[in-house]
């Protein structure tokens, strides 16, 4: 028996390696020469620094910041210690988990303080940068992030304003004369496995900022401040990319970094797993399964993100893909049309949802091991 794990974390509940190491117990239960690759995954989103470190040379930076409300802090990014390249994960500085639930607010919040850790390593002469995205508690379009590098915007009466999701609509001006001297030397890539527009009823605001904490007239502010910006920046700066697949991603950060730092889209779940040269192990030997998962599987999991990329993997290969998770809610058709072979959801009805998280390592291995002893 030969198995590749690709799981994602089960959000609140376990970590990656958690979730790898609990299939992996369940497998040797049954089959206890069986042979385990495992791959820490990301699909650009929380857990992208880890997935890298993983498979390259790294070192942390450290950089004093802000978090999504301006208050500082200190977080990190890695710097590729063969070759002048940085790896940022905007969730670390401008994520929703640096917020109490109280203070989400998608009309306040900002990407400076990603701003702030990409400026500090174009400064140290990276030539690529990669800016996983994913986890945001913003929707300012990478305005923060502009503004960090130089961008000025501007309303009506020329002052300026702070790049914040409800100033998106007051935006008069772009001002681009005083940008870090080093973006147009260096290669900006947007990592995340999204494929929303910028705005309209599938975008950044409508489908994510209600867990950023906008309610329903709140999330149409946002999205009027998402078209209007992407009006000023087709006037003046000549680019039309809100429809560009994968631009609401991070609430519209990905269009921001095409936009103001000419980045360009990679698919999240690909870079990593090509960073791990899973095609290279696939092609070298036969598996018997590949298995992957999340905490929750629903309409988000068909959006793009790990589950679909490892899917299309074991189709490539012709492997079949198992999924585990801790909450089903897709139908069987939805998620054998996906091209799954089976999922298995270790939650029992019967049993309140915080006894599957507390417990999720432990039912992990014992819902695989009964898998396998089935088939």
């Amino acid at each position: 028996m030969r198995v590749l794990l690709v799981p994602d974390k089960f959000k609140g509940s376990l970590s990656a390696d958690g979730v790898m190491a609990a299939l992996g117990s369940g497998i040797k239960q049954v089959y206890p020469k069986s042979e385990i690759h495992t791959v820490l995954a990301s699909d650009g989103g929380d857990g992208f620094l880890g997935a890298v470190a993983k498979q390259l040379p790294t070192e942390k930076v450290s950089v004093a910041t802000v978090d999504p409300l301006g208050r500082a802090i200190s977080t990190f990014y890695l710097w590729d210690v063969e070759q002048p390249t940085a790896y940022i994960e905007l969730a670390s500085a401008s994520g929703l988990e640096l917020l109490e639930g109280a203070e989400r607010s998608a009309l306040r919040t900002s990407t400076l303080g990603t701003g702030i850790l990409l400026k500090d390593a174009l400064s140290k002469g990276a030539e690529s940068v990669y800016v996983g995205l994913g986890g945001s508690a913003t929707n300012d379009a990478g305005t923060g992030i502009a503004a960090a590098l130089g961008y000025r915007f501007l309303d009506a009466a020329g002052v300026e304003l702070e790049p914040t999701g409800e100033n998106l609509v007051k935006i008069a001006t772009i001002e681009n004369g005083g940008i870090e001297p080093h973006i147009d030397e260096a290669s900006i890539y947007a990592v995340n496995d999204v494929d929303n527009p910028l705005f309209g009823k599938t975008g950044a605001a409508h489908i994510y900022g209600g867990q950023k904490g906008a309610d329903e007239a709140e999330i149409e502010i946002l999205d009027a401040g998402l078209k209007h910006l992407d009006k000023v920046v087709k006037d003046q700066l000549g680019k039309d990319l809100a429809e560009v697949p994968g631009s609401g991603a991070a609430g519209g950060t990905a269009y921001g970094l095409q936009a103001f730092l000419h980045a360009e889209y990679i698919a999240g779940t690909d870079f990593v797993l090509g960073l791990a040269n899973v095609d290279t192990l696939l092609r070298q030997h036969p598996y018997d399964y590949i298995i992957t998962g999340e905490g929750k599987f629903d309409e988000q999991t068909l959006n793009g993100k790990l589950i679909k990329g490892v899917v299309d993997l074991g189709r490539k290969f012709d492997v079949p893909v198992i999924a585990i998770c801790g909450k089903l809610a897709l139908a069987e058709d939805v998620w054998k049309n996906m091209g799954l072979e089976e999922v298995l959801e270790i939650h029992d009805s019967s049993m309140p949802i915080a006894y599957s998280m507390e417990n999720a390592s432990s039912l992990i291995q014992s819902t695989m091991e009964a898998y396998l002893r089935s088939v």
